[in-house]
């Protein structure tokens, strides 16, 4: 069987670091906003080349948290609109409604599945105040166009790099381009501990100095609450394995490409339309591997019979998810179409060159 992905596999090749790394937190006696949190914090800024870096519990809380901070000083007010794209995991929505904030979902440009920066005039209304673009599989969005589109309009950008550490655009990495960015380490992500994790990015001292408060039930000084704010601290045990995989993130995301590039080469079956290549100018670190198929379910029964695990992300597209009935009438086709399509295929750095021709192999043996 060829795994879809294997965190084994993956963390296998640091255990030693990562053994060392919770012998060092232990030792310290210290799990909470400690040395490691600190240092975390400050060698992801110095990766991405920017930004300060605010450690949280998770990435949907990173989101969450921003856009509470800025209701919070008085940017935002319920009700107000936020732009989202409407092919987007549900947590990029989550974030705007737990905030008492509305959702204008927005299609997506069908070839790279990202935020389509054409049809954000159209969404645009006098409550739009935040465009929260994704970047979705690893793709970056459409930064320089969406950036411009919100300073025309006075509006903040709230990036979602969930699944884009690495990823840029001219050199300038994702989480750099927006007010503020939301950041997931999750185990499966590019950039993954050994739990949930998160982080928060911005160029802004006053909006982090706040997040900071938010993350400790809005308190800067124990036992004296500024701000009404929840617990969501990335604790000192993550951040030492965080501390560990970002050393390796680069060359990761290298072997990431590599795959990739093996698969778009290779495949040539065209019932299977494949996604784009990452430019030059527009880094690709290829989180995912996504291919479209018209007949998915056939597909996926042909490469499981071959003996390859395969992912749908995801299979219900969030205006037609239980929790949100009141936009199931929305007319989404372009993403009604995608979430029907799309299968992600094995994608890991550390998959070796034999597996990804079985299943290159196996793809071009497909035949509906």
């Amino acid at each position: 069987m060829i795994n879809f992905l294997s965190l084994k596999d993956v963390n296998a090749r640091y255990r030693d670091e990562l053994v060392a790394a919770a012998t060092r937190v232990i030792d310290s006696g210290w799990f909470v906003h400690g040395k490691e949190h600190e240092a975390f914090e400050k060698e992801f800024s110095a990766w991405l080349g920017g930004g300060i870096t605010v450690g949280v519990a998770n990435g949907l809380d990173a989101l969450t948290l921003v856009l509470r901070a800025w209701k919070q000083s008085g940017f935002l007010a319920s009700g107000d609109e936020v732009i989202v794209p409407a092919n987007t995991y549900i947590a990029s929505i989550l974030a705007v409604t737990e905030n008492d904030l509305v959702p204008v979902l927005v299609e997506p440009d069908e070839r790279t599945y990202n935020l389509d920066p054409c049809r954000l005039e159209a969404a645009r209304t006098p409550r739009t105040r935040v465009v929260l673009p994704v970047h979705l599989y690893g793709q970056v969005a459409d930064m320089p166009a969406i950036a411009a589109f919100a300073s025309r309009h006075g509006l903040r950008v709230l990036e979602d790099c969930a699944q884009a550490h690495g990823a840029a655009i001219d050199g300038i990495r994702v989480g750099l381009w927006g007010d503020a960015a939301g950041f997931s380490f999750y185990p499966g992500k590019n950039l993954g501990a050994l739990g949930d994790g998160g982080a928060v990015v911005t160029r802004d001292p006053s909006l982090a100095d706040h997040l900071r408060a938010l993350r400790n039930y809005g308190s800067h000084v124990k036992y004296q609450n500024r701000y009404q704010g929840p617990n969501s601290r990335l604790d000192e045990m993550q951040a030492a394995f965080l501390r560990v995989k970002l050393r390796h993130l680069d060359g990761e995301n290298q072997c990431r490409r590599a795959v990739a590039r093996r698969y778009l080469d290779g495949i040539r079956n065209p019932r299977v339309a494949l996604p784009p290549d990452g430019s030059e100018a527009a880094s690709h670190v290829w989180h995912l591997f996504v291919v479209r198929v018209e007949s998915r379910d056939r597909f996926v029964g042909h490469l499981a019979d071959s003996g390859i695990q395969t992912m749908i992300h995801y299979p219900v597209p969030p205006h037609l998810q239980a929790c949100y009935p009141g936009l199931h009438g929305l007319d989404l086709p372009v993403t009604s179409a995608i979430h029907r399509e799309v299968v992600s295929l094995p994608m890991s750095p550390v998959m070796g060159e034999s597996d990804g021709q079985v299943v290159i192999d196996a793809v071009n043996a497909y035949r509906g």
